[in-house]
């Protein structure tokens, strides 16, 4: 009898070690999982609110991509020729259509007085052209394209048609608008902005008084922005294909100058104006 006694309580002694080993060995581990996949939920979640933030201004997460697209511009018989390759010297013929066009070409004098918006077409894979009526002068282009498969951020490209001169580098710097209202061929624009300051999203209003607006490449308006040394290059498009009313952002200080294009009776016209951001 005693010895009966003995042998249950040894094995009850072990069934309950062989518990404690296993909840220590087994929950243990499974507490640690549930932990590192909360903490792979919540890293998750963020990365896809950090992508939807830089979905919101991708024009700027832009300049600090990769470029994987080398653009080239020559100037021949008033024609301007643009060539794309990738990072081997193959055309680029991946381009997608971006209202309504695949290649906008933007070009601006050295003072940023002459603003020209071109639509070269294309002429071969890889490269495009398009005539031009540009004076003898140092300009900058933009050649604003959207690749389905490579990275691409606009850069400004040099060149120069006839012949260079010192003065022509020789010019005034930009001074701000005191009042954001222009008039072009009879047609009064006035512009009203939020807080002008970098790094936070700046609402752009256009008011075009007394007139019938029409779709221009798929949208009410386009806008234009080029910092003073023409360097920095922002392309907007209305929140609203049906208004006139844009969103960028600014993420260094400075003066702006902005070229908002309307058109009207089958005619674009152009309305500039100079910003100092803060």
């Amino acid at each position: 009898m005693k010895k009966w006694i003995a042998s249950a309580l040894l094995y009850l002694a072990i069934v309950i070690a062989g518990y404690f080993i296993y909840d220590s060995l087994f929950v243990d581990d499974q507490s640690v999982s549930v932990h590192n996949e909360e903490k792979h939920s919540a890293t998750t979640t963020s990365k896809q609110t950090h992508n939807i933030s830089e979905e919101a201004h991708g024009q700027h997460n832009a300049e600090k991509a990769e470029n994987e697209i080398n653009v080239g511009l020559a100037e021949n018989d008033q024609k301007l020729i643009i060539t794309m390759k990738d990072k081997s010297g193959n055309p680029v013929t991946d381009l997608e259509v971006n209202h309504e066009k695949l290649v906008h070409l933007i070009v601006v004098d050295e003072h940023l007085e002459r603003y020209e918006h071109l639509h070269p077409k294309e002429i071969a894979p890889g490269t495009f052209e398009v005539s031009h009526q540009l004076s003898d002068r140092t300009y900058r282009a933009f050649v604003d394209i959207k690749s389905a498969s490579l990275k691409y951020n606009v850069t400004p490209i040099s060149f120069t048609i006839g012949n260079e001169s010192k003065q022509e580098h020789e010019h005034a710097s930009l001074q701000a608008d005191k009042q954001l209202v222009q008039t072009v061929d009879g047609q009064k624009v006035t512009l009203t902005t939020t807080d002008l300051v970098i790094n936070q999203p700046v609402t752009l209003s256009f008011k075009v008084h007394e007139a019938t607006l029409e779709p221009y490449l798929g949208a009410m308006g386009h806008v234009v922005i080029l910092d003073e040394k023409a360097e920095q290059y922002l392309h907007v498009h209305p929140l609203k294909e049906d208004e006139t009313v844009f969103e960028t952002e600014f993420s260094q200080p400075g003066i702006y100058k902005i070229w908002a294009e309307f058109q009207q009776n089958g005619k674009v016209t152009v309305y500039p104006f100079v910003i100092e951001v803060k």
